[in-house]
């Protein structure tokens, strides 16, 4: 240790984050103490770190925080993220930003004060690239005075501000790569909620739980754009077709614009989300270079709808990953098996059920055939609560059929790759094995697969362990010791 350059400590203790832990570490020797004054680059006050932030005074944690910024030099990363704790005083958070904004790089900021403390005032103009913002309000923005040149990555969470204020603040960063939008209380000034916003430089933007009319985002290098529990009347984005990545989760949205020219999408991942399939089809048809495809628990506007499975084979010729959630409503299934097609370039099969029944070990056989170069599948699925015996032993033939398959087709992939096997099934079937094991009944048997060539079989919270040359127990992963290793 006393070989380190102090250099060097300075770096290790900045790693270290959480404010109590370097302060402490820098108590061990003088080259300690020089480093947390000269070479520290990050400092992260979090309440979620250490719960005594909440119990001490608003004042007395002011001044702790205070000794610990004013002995430092040079800070590049400060993280000032106090949930539930009183109201600070506004001058002296003045005070640790005007002191740090001069070296800061990345500022994460979620503070209450009294009055109410414009950040972008004090933070303008300076070298900041990452700006983090939570519970905070931002009220008449300047592009002008209030510039950050230097910023390339914005993240306002339940931030109070308006529709205007907000394109105004994106405007007022030309370098912005990264957006985030997370629960943003918009202010409108008419009954109609819309927000328009434009970017040149944005290449990714997050927005979750925010319910808008209409959102238009105007970015000609977007590549990255996820939507989650939103609730929108229009989407619309205008750019110049760089979008390689789309994801959709649990968003209600009427009209759904991502442009005409999406030849570079690579991934498309929508779930929970009621979906007019031929529409959407239209949408990505044209993209050529798309990687993966998942649709999970998508409802399908028109209950007659068949997503017809050999189209997306020739349409997505590079499609290597495909994520479907078999769901049996009335009588339909909506994914079509039709056809001699080939999923050649398909290597990871991920499918899930949402009612088990006899039909799904055909859906999954069926699509098994049609992947010749599969190296990996994945199975999620659920067991309700009030199971019968006919519901265990379903699934425990589908276990049994399922592997027969999987050995039959891809003995070579089994043995170089492995085999996971991913179910929600759980304390549900432990419910009367006193956690000690699966009944004899409910066991599954591998009569043509090797146990020892696929060694572990990983569930969710549980493994498969080979115990009876053939047999294989259910065993809960907390029964089990630490460093057993996971497939």
């Amino acid at each position: 240790m006393e070989l380190l350059p102090v250099e060097v400590v300075g770096n290790i203790l900045s790693r270290l984050g959480a404010a109590r832990d370097v302060v402490i570490a820098s108590a061990t020797c003088r080259k300690w103490r020089e480093a947390f004054r000269k070479h520290l680059h990050l400092l992260s006050f979090d309440s979620n770190d250490w719960p005594v932030y909440r119990d001490i005074t608003t004042s007395r944690l002011e001044i702790l925080i205070t000794q610990a910024i004013f002995q430092t030099t040079g800070l590049q990363g400060l993280a000032i993220l106090m949930d539930d704790v009183d109201e600070f005083s506004a001058s002296t958070v003045i005070a640790w930003l005007m002191y740090t904004r001069g070296s800061l790089r990345k500022l994460y900021y979620n503070v209450r004060t009294t009055p109410n403390l414009n950040i972008l005032d004090i933070c303008g103009r300076q070298k900041l690239e990452l700006l983090v913002l939570a519970h905070n309000t931002i009220i008449g923005v300047d592009p002008n005075y209030q510039r950050f040149s230097c910023l390339t990555s914005l993240s306002l969470s339940y931030v109070s501000i308006s529709a205007l204020d907000l394109n105004l603040l994106l405007a007022a960063c030309p370098k912005i790569e990264t957006l985030a939008l997370i629960n943003p209380e918009i202010a409108m000034s008419d009954a109609q909620v819309t927000v328009e916003l434009s970017s040149s430089t944005l290449k990714s933007i997050y927005v979750e739980a925010i319910s808008l009319d209409k959102f238009m985002l105007e970015a000609d290098s977007l590549e990255n754009l996820h939507l989650k529990d939103c609730a929108l009347e229009l989407f619309e984005l205008i750019g110049k077709g760089a979008l390689k990545h789309f994801k959709i989760d649990d968003v209600s949205v009427i009209h759904l614009d991502i442009g005409e020219t999406v030849e570079n999408l690579e991934v498309v991942d929508v779930s929970n989300f009621t979906i007019i399939w031929p529409k959407f089809y239209h949408m990505i048809s044209r993209s050529l270079n798309l990687r993966s495809l998942r649709l999970w628990d998508v409802v399908f506007d028109d209950e007659d709808e068949i997503v017809d499975l050999e189209t997306i084979a020739v349409c997505f010729p590079r499609l290597s990953c495909l994520s479907l959630n078999y769901d049996l409503r009335d009588g339909v299934l909506h994914y079509s098996l039709q056809g001699s097609y080939h999923l050649h370039n398909v290597v990871l099969l991920e499918v899930g059920w949402t009612v088990i029944n006899d039909l799904f070990s055909q859906w999954v056989e069926a699509l098994l055939q049609r992947c010749p170069n599969l190296k990996k599948l994945i199975v999620h699925g659920t067991v309700s609560d009030a199971k019968t015996h006919e519901d265990c032993q379903m699934l425990a033939d589908f276990t049994s059929s399922i592997f027969k398959d999987f050995a039959t087709q891809y003995a070579y992939s089994c043995l170089r790759t492995g085999l996971h096997y991913s179910t929600d099934i759980g304390r549900d079937l432990l419910a009367s094995s006193n956690g000690n094991g699966i009944p004899l009944e409910y066991k599954v048997t591998l009569s043509l697969l090797s146990v020892a060539s696929i060694g572990m079989i990983l569930l969710d919270r549980f493994y498969c362990r080979k115990v009876h040359h053939r047999a294989v127990f259910l065993i809960p992963s907390n029964h089990l010791k630490k460093g057993r290793e996971m497939v």
